[in-house]
C-alpha cells in the first residue's frame, strides 16, 4: 500500500531533498544538488517564485520507507494573466512500481481539479530557468547540475497512465575545435561596423552585476514568444543573480551593445560543474566547496546555458560577434567539448545558428501531459 506525506516541515522537506540520493546511489550518471541550495529554493521565504505560485511536496511512501517524490505546482502569473489553466508538476522521482507513480500523479490531478484547471504538465519547474523534461534517449551519458537526469522506466509511467507527450526538447555537443573561426571572424567585424555594435568582456563578477537586470530584461523579450513562458519580475532577477552569477566565470559572459550602450545580445556559458557535484555528494563542506571552486577554474567542458538577442537584432547574425569572443576566451583555457542545455526540438532558428559546428544530439527529453477532465 502506497501512502503519501505532504512535506511541510524542514525535516520533511530534507527528507524529500534527499529521496534521489537513495534512488540513483549505484549510477555513475546521475549528478546530485546541493542539499542547502535546493532547500533554499523550496523555503517560501527565500524563494520570489512562491510570490506567484503555490507549490505542494509530496513523499511516497511503502512498507514505511520513501519510494517517491513530487512537487505539484501552479504559476498564478501563467493561469491569471496568461489563460493557460496549466496544473505544473516537478522533481518527480519515484522506484519502479507503477502504484507509486499513478499515486503521485493522482495528487497532482486532483489539485489541478480543485482548481479548476483544465490539463496538467510535467517536469517543469516554476519558471523557463529551472529545469525541465523527463529524459527520454541519453541515459548513458552524466547528467549536469541543470537538467534532471531519471531511469529509463520512467516514460513507461508516464504513457501507461495516459499522458502524451507534450514538448520535446534536444541536448547537443560538440568539440571546441569545430569552432572555425573563419566562419565568423571576418562576420563578426562586418556586423559591428555595420550596426555600430561593440562586445563588453569581464574579468570579474562585480563587473557583472550591475548590468545584470538589463540581461534578465532583455532575457523576457527574446523569449516572450516561447510556449510556456513566463517572465522574471524583478524580485526574481535579484534573486538569480545572488543564486548563479556567482557559479559562473565572469569570462564566460559576454555582452554586446548598441551605439548608445544598450544592451542587444548576451550570452552565459558554465563550466561543467557534473563530476564536481558527484564529489560532493549534496554537501558543500568539508570538500564540496573545494571540488566546486576547482571545476568553475580550470574545467574544460563548458555549457551554453542561454544566448539572448533582441527580437530587433534577431536575423543579423549578432551571434558571430558572440561566437568570435568565445573563440578567444575558449582558445585561451583550452576548452576541449561545448555541451548546449536543453533547447525546443521544433526551434529551427537555433538548429540555424549552430549548423556550423556540426553539433551532435546526445540525449533527448520531453515534458507529457494529460487533460483533468
Amino acid at each position: 500500500m502506497v501512502t503519501l506525506k505532504e512535506a511541510v516541515t524542514k525535516a520533511d522537506l530534507k527528507a524529500f531533498v534527499k529521496f534521489p540520493f537513495s534512488l540513483y546511489k549505484d549510477s555513475p550518471y546521475w549528478v546530485p544538488p546541493i542539499i542547502s541550495d535546493e532547500l533554499q529554493s523550496f523555503d517560501k521565504a527565500e524563494n520570489p517564485a512562491f510570490n506567484n505560485a503555490d507549490a505542494w511536496f509530496f513523499i511516497a511512501y511503502k512498507d514505511n520507507r520513501p519510494v517517491g517524490r513530487i512537487v505539484a505546482i501552479i504559476n498564478w502569473v501563467e493561469v491569471n494573466e496568461q489563460k493557460v489553466r496549466k496544473m505544473r508538476f516537478g522533481w518527480f522521482d519515484f522506484i519502479d512500481d507503477h502504484a507509486v507513480s499513478e499515486a503521485l500523479l493522482q495528487r497532482v490531478m486532483k489539485i489541478g481539479l480543485e482548481n479548476k484547471l483544465d490539463f496538467t504538465e510535467g517536469p517543469v519547474g516554476f519558471s523557463n530557468l529551472d529545469k525541465v523534461g523527463v529524459l527520454t534517449e541519453g541515459f548513458e551519458h552524466i547528467g549536469s547540475m541543470i537538467t534532471w537526469y531519471n531511469h529509463a522506466y520512467y516514460v513507461n509511467h508516464y504513457e501507461r497512465l495516459g499522458f502524451k507527450k507534450e514538448k520535446g526538447y534536444v541536448e547537443n555537443k560538440f568539440p571546441a575545435r569545430n569552432a572555425d573561426p573563419a566562419l565568423f571572424t571576418k562576420l563578426n567585424d562586418l556586423i559591428k561596423r555595420r550596426y555600430k555594435l561593440r562586445e563588453i568582456n569581464f574579468s570579474q563578477t562585480k563587473e557583472v552585476l550591475p548590468m545584470a537586470d538589463k540581461m534578465f530584461d532583455l532575457f523576457n523579450e527574446t523569449y516572450a514568444k516561447l510556449s510556456s513562458f513566463v517572465p522574471i519580475s524583478d524580485i526574481q532577477k535579484a534573486y538569480f543573480k545572488k543564486k548563479y552569477i556567482s557559479f559562473i566565470n565572469p569570462e564566460y559572459i559576454k555582452f554586446i551593445v548598441d551605439s548608445e550602450d544598450k544592451l542587444i545580445a548576451f550570452a552565459i556559458v558554465m563550466p561543467s560543474f557534473s563530476k564536481a557535484l558527484q564529489k560532493a555528494n549534496g554537501k558543500l563542506f568539508p570538500f564540496g566547496f573545494y571540488h566546486l571552486l576547482k571545476a568553475k577554474k580550470s574545467n574544460k567542458d563548458v555549457y551554453f546555458y542561454l544566448i539572448g538577442v533582441h527580437p530587433e537584432y534577431q536575423n543579423k547574425a549578432v551571434t558571430a560577434i558572440i561566437f568570435n569572443e568565445y573563440y578567444k576566451t575558449f582558445s585561451a583555457k583550452g576548452i576541449d567539448m561545448c555541451y548546449r542545455t536543453p533547447e525546443l526540438e521544433d526551434n529551427v532558428a537555433i538548429r540555424q545558428m549552430w549548423k556550423h559546428f556540426d553539433p551532435v544530439i546526445y540525449k533527448r527529453r520531453a515534458t507529457y501531459r494529460k487533460e483533468l477532465y
